[in-house]
């Protein structure tokens, strides 16, 4: 029997209940404790720490820091890891680590219906290795719609998104030679993503994760986990939410994923 679609009262009293590890200060605490009331709240439910989705969200929210300041939107993100995972975590992009829990079984996850992506049950093979195929399946677009279509945009750019690296900034930490985004400039101009410059965003981001992939996933069951984004107003009503149906689809808007904070 199919689960009922959980009310958005529900969703507001599951967080309100919902304890985890803080990443700050290591101590199980209740997510929403110390948030300033009558303020805009957003709360991430991301999916491993290790997983490219939640290292490129936490990549825009550093990116508007500025106007979730400006809104005094209290943040809260819950990840699939533990302590070590989400410390990695937010010293390698930069996320405050007070605002950060970590759930290493997926319980949040579950409560909220979250989509747990493709698990087909192959015989003989332990839950990782379940976990690492269905990804890989996943990963060539299998129960993971817009996967390969957002894969393409990171190569060929997108008119419809900001530019994402500045002429002067130098990317490093890939298996390329360091890159200065002046490089996208003469590959397809400024003002917009151009060809290439998300792909190797992701490409430094992938190169992170798989060299510290054990402190990143100390637990590769979860995998295909799915998360989710729900935004809150001042009184605690829900007014936006997104369900992730498939990797790299983490935003309903892709080219600006943090469009929807408009609303406020």
């Amino acid at each position: 029997m199919q689960s009922q679609p959980i009310k958005p009262t529900d969703i507001y009293s599951i967080l309100e209940q919902t304890q985890c590890l803080r990443v700050g200060n290591g101590r199980i605490e209740p997510i929403l404790e110390s948030c300033l009331h009558g303020s805009p709240l957003l709360v991430l439910i991301w999916s491993q720490l290790g997983d490219f989705d939640s290292l490129e969200y936490a990549w825009w929210l550093q990116r508007e820091r500025e106007t979730l300041q400006a809104k005094a939107i209290n943040l809260r993100a819950i990840g699939i890891g533990d302590r070590d995972s989400g410390v990695k975590f937010c010293e390698y992009t930069g996320f405050p680590p007070e605002c950060l829990f970590v759930d290493p079984t997926a319980e949040i996850h579950a409560s909220l219906q979250l989509y747990r992506g493709l698990n087909i049950n192959f015989p003989l093979l332990s839950a990782s290795q379940k976990s690492w195929l269905n990804l890989m399946l996943m990963c060539a677009g299998i129960a993971s719609p817009g996967t390969l279509k957002e894969v393409f945009r990171g190569y060929t750019g997108d008119k419809k998104a900001p530019q994402l690296i500045a002429d002067e900034e130098v990317i490093e930490g890939t298996p390329l030679p360091p890159m200065k985004g002046s490089f996208f400039k003469a590959a397809g101009g400024n003002g917009f993503q151009r060809p290439f410059e998300l792909a190797t965003l992701r490409l430094r981001n992938m190169t992170e994760v798989l060299s510290n992939w054990k402190i990143y996933v100390p637990d590769s069951s979860y995998l295909t986990q799915r998360g989710g984004t729900f935004l809150f107003d001042a009184g605690g009503e829900l007014i936006y939410e997104y369900r992730d149906r498939g990797i790299l689809g983490f935003a309903e808007n892709m080219s600006n994923p943090l469009s929807f904070l408009s609303s406020l």
